[in-house]
């Protein structure tokens, strides 16, 4: 993302390190799977796999719709790019209480995550629900509300300094805590 003298942070899906390299990946192994001598059963499963899930990573990095946005009116939480208008939350500054900077482990390496803490009785988000709840209370180092209210830095990058640059001039009054 580009410095400008704009105070919104915008960032937008599109190439990064690990979309490249997943892309990549499914690439190799959808040509070896198309390679004479591998068996049906091999190519009916791995072909969709890998080359559809290539496919949508190009789709996603492709589409460069919002991943996450800070402006005058609060945070755009960016949606899956599969689901987009049904996953993508706009969290308003009366309902922020702070911003939250964290890791999910995610087997031998782990995943940055961006969110917002909001206040009591703040109106729930898409995905919200006490089945959802009970889950992330055993899968994520975060308590539940954040976790709903974070997105994974994945597809896209997270300008740190950029933002807290932002949240100070939108709402100085908030604090950015870096939890990773």
């Amino acid at each position: 993302m580009a410095h400008n003298s704009s105070p919104v942070y915008q960032a937008r899906y599109g190439w990064d390190l690990r979309t490249a390299g997943v892309v990549a990946l499914s690439a190799v192994f959808t040509a070896v799977l198309l390679l004479p001598g591998v068996p049906l059963f091999a190519q009916i499963l791995g072909l969709p796999l890998f080359g559809g899930g290539g496919l949508f990573m190009s789709y996603v990095a492709l589409s460069r719709k919002v991943a996450f946005r800070v402006d005058e009116t609060g945070v755009l939480l960016g949606g899956s790019p599969a689901r987009y208008r049904a996953t993508t939350s706009h969290v308003p500054w009366d309902d922020i209480t702070g911003f939250v900077l964290w890791r999910q482990a995610a087997g031998g390496a782990s995943l940055p995550y961006v969110g917002v803490t909001r206040r009591e009785g703040a109106p729930a988000l898409p995905g919200d629900g006490p089945k959802a709840r009970a889950a992330l209370k055993y899968l994520v180092p975060v308590p539940a509300d954040v976790a709903l209210a974070s997105r994974a830095v994945t597809g896209w990058r997270l300008d740190k300094d950029r933002l807290v640059t932002t949240v100070a001039h939108f709402a100085p009054e908030i604090p950015v805590r870096d939890l990773s």
